[in-house]
């Protein structure tokens, strides 16, 4: 009688689970298909993409619009270059920033912390739009418009709090014994922190910075207010050389979007299990 018991519960665990992968079978090609059929309208031709009924695969691959977006008169390579020098520039000034912020809230005992990290998860809850006129002024006193300045200070507002939220936890959790081994081994304070504290909350540091650059790769808003000129304009801007008085060309805004995501992609897949790693461990103490 247990036998059967555990034969039918056997049965019923690999029938649960295997009614599980069939949906996520089923929801990951829901989630997936739009992302297929832009990258498959990019290879089509001019023709093809306005045919009706529409076809499921290119008739015949067609490398038109990547070689325009490449190497033709809509070159997005200087717009990606713009876009590159704002990621990177907000990447590191949250890193340099939130980092040490990070790790001065969690272990110093400041008067009002609750309070600080209020602040922090308001941040997070405002619209963009609400904060241009205000950052709009104050660049303009500081004379940074038209500058790569201007975008990468206005995105380093949302990573920076970003940063700190994140990492606060890791540091919280992180034993102090460490340090205070480290200390005796001849560390000060800073060399403990950098030597023996980093290292260890490595996969935390590797999620805040890749949600750092891509902050500051996806940004639009910014560099469109508080930048005129067109040479600093961001890739994301590039969309709209793509619609005019004579037409849309899909075809090329879909090829446009298979570029623009390119690194953003590749930076989650090579740094997925850090990212997971690193919100997930961010997660534990608050």
């Amino acid at each position: 009688m247990k036998h059967l018991k555990n034969k039918l519960f056997i049965h019923d665990y690999h029938k649960h689970h295997v009614i599980l992968f069939i949906v996520a079978i089923i929801a990951s090609l829901i989630l997936l298909f739009p992302l297929y059929w832009i990258f498959s309208s990019s290879l089509k031709s001019d023709m093809e993409i306005f045919k009706n009924p529409p076809t499921l695969f290119p008739g015949s691959i067609s490398w038109d619009a990547y070689k325009g977006l490449l190497i033709g008169k809509e070159s997005v390579l200087g717009t990606a270059k713009n876009s590159l020098i704002i990621a990177l520039g907000a990447m590191s000034i949250s890193f340099v920033v939130g980092v040490p912020a990070a790790y001065g809230i969690s272990r110093f005992k400041i008067p009002g912390v609750k309070w600080i990290i209020m602040v922090f998860l308001v941040t997070q809850m405002l619209p963009s739009s609400l904060l241009l006129t205000p950052m709009f002024l104050n660049f303009s006193k500081l004379k940074i418009l038209n500058t790569y300045v201007a975008p990468i200070l206005a995105v380093t507002t949302i990573t920076i709090p970003f940063t700190v939220m994140v990492l606060r936890p890791m540091f919280m959790s992180c034993p102090k014994e460490l340090e205070e081994a480290a200390k005796i081994d001849g560390c000060n304070t800073i060399t403990a922190f950098l030597r023996v504290v980093l290292p260890v909350i490595r996969p935390g540091l590797i999620t805040v910075c890749c949600f750092g650059f891509v902050h500051g790769w996806n940004d639009l808003v910014y560099s469109l207010t508080f930048n005129t000129k067109i040479k600093l304009f961001p890739m994301t801007s590039t969309i709209y050389n793509l619609m005019n008085e004579y037409g849309v060309r899909w075809n090329w805004i879909m090829a446009y979007a298979c570029l623009v995501v390119l690194p953003p992609t590749l930076i989650f897949i090579f740094a997925q299990k850090y990212v997971i790693s690193g919100l997930t461990s961010g997660s534990v103490k608050g």
